[in-house]
């Protein structure tokens, strides 16, 4: 049912009952390596183009979750999936592979966060008893298409973000075991002006607070409600500008439940500038760690709101500024 404005509550918790995570060669360096279900030592997954890779990576994601999940193909009725390159083609030719009747998504970084709401809203209303929800990205792909192929060597600033290899998935059941999804906050478009695209943290983070404040608006609770209260991919610069917009608003959260999933992916001495970014950046951090920690019972209730900059390189070129989403999404034990 809605509540509030614009936040889903689920009355029957629809549960994940299975999750995976695939990444590539630098997920494999990074700090959340044991939370992969698969890591390849290859960009290039044996295909012809980084975009071919992308769906290989997404493909076993959601196969992987189907197999953990205990089901077949057939036993799934809809798979809603996203990724950052032109018209979601990687989602798209993995629904060619999977013939599961198929719901692309867009909502950039976001997409696997918007997909487990809207999935959770098929299985809370029974219009599907298992829904598959998926997302990926490619750093190699992304980089040719939104900035400089990886050949060209460019510099990049301080403020720029690393877009993660890899892919997640999740199956949303309505029976079974797993951690539930209780609700969503469906975020609005904000837009402050910025036009920089190696600087995507700070274009980000007011449509993270926006959200976060409509959340707990809507669903009249305290953020000590959670257990932690993640951003999606804001990275260290935009996660501090986020944190320092609620604070103006009265809200100062301790450092260790706030958290965000471009900060936790990788090393310090990877060379990441401000963190991790990419729709699998989210996707990965949820699907794998996050369930990972709850399943263990580390965690009881977690919110993630996962953020996306709607920008597209004709955008850029046309000297557009970047609109950002965010859609949050309430899990617990």
């Amino acid at each position: 049912m809605l509540q509030g404005h614009q936040t889903w509550i689920f009355e029957s918790k629809p549960v994940i009952i299975a999750s995976a995570a695939v990444g590539g060669p630098f997920e494999a360096k990074g700090n959340l390596a044991d939370d992969f279900d698969v890591l390849h030592d290859d960009i290039w997954l044996g295909q012809d183009s980084y975009e071919q890779a992308e769906s290989k990576f997404l493909e076993q994601a959601c196969e992987t979750a189907i197999k953990k999940a205990g089901l077949k193909k057939e036993d799934v009725q809809f798979f809603l999936c996203g990724d950052l390159i032109n018209q979601i083609i990687p989602s798209s030719f993995t629904a060619r592979t999977l013939a599961i009747p198929y719901l692309g998504l867009y909502g950039a970084c976001s997409t696997s966060i918007e997909g487990l709401a809207i999935a959770s809203l098929i299985v809370d209303n029974k219009f599907g008893n298992n829904v598959l929800v998926g997302a990926s990205s490619h750093n190699a792909a992304s980089e040719k298409q939104y900035r400089y192929p990886t050949e060209y060597g460019a510099q990049k600033p301080p403020t720029a973000q690393w877009t993660v290899t890899g892919a997640g998935a999740a199956v949303v059941a309505q029976q079974g075991e797993g951690p539930r999804v209780a609700a969503a906050t469906i975020g609005r478009v904000i837009d402050m002006g910025l036009s920089d695209p190696f600087n995507m943290g700070a274009a980000m983070a007011p449509a993270a607070v926006d959200t976060f404040e409509a959340h707990f608006r809507d669903m009249q609770i305290d953020p000590s409600y959670y257990d932690l209260i993640t951003t999606g991919d804001l990275g260290k610069i935009g996660h501090r500008i986020a944190g320092d917009l609620l604070s103006k608003h009265g809200i100062n959260l301790p450092g260790e439940k706030w958290t965000d999933c471009g900060m936790l992916m990788y090393k310090a001495e990877q060379p990441v500038m401000a963190g991790a970014s990419g729709c699998a950046c989210v996707a990965t951090t949820t699907f794998g760690h996050f369930m990972n920690r709850l399943r263990k019972r580390e965690l009881r209730r977690i919110l993630v709101i996962a953020t996306g900059a709607l920008l597209s390189p004709m955008s850029y070129q046309q000297k557009e500024t970047i609109p950002c989403i965010a859609t949050a999404v309430a899990i617990e034990m």
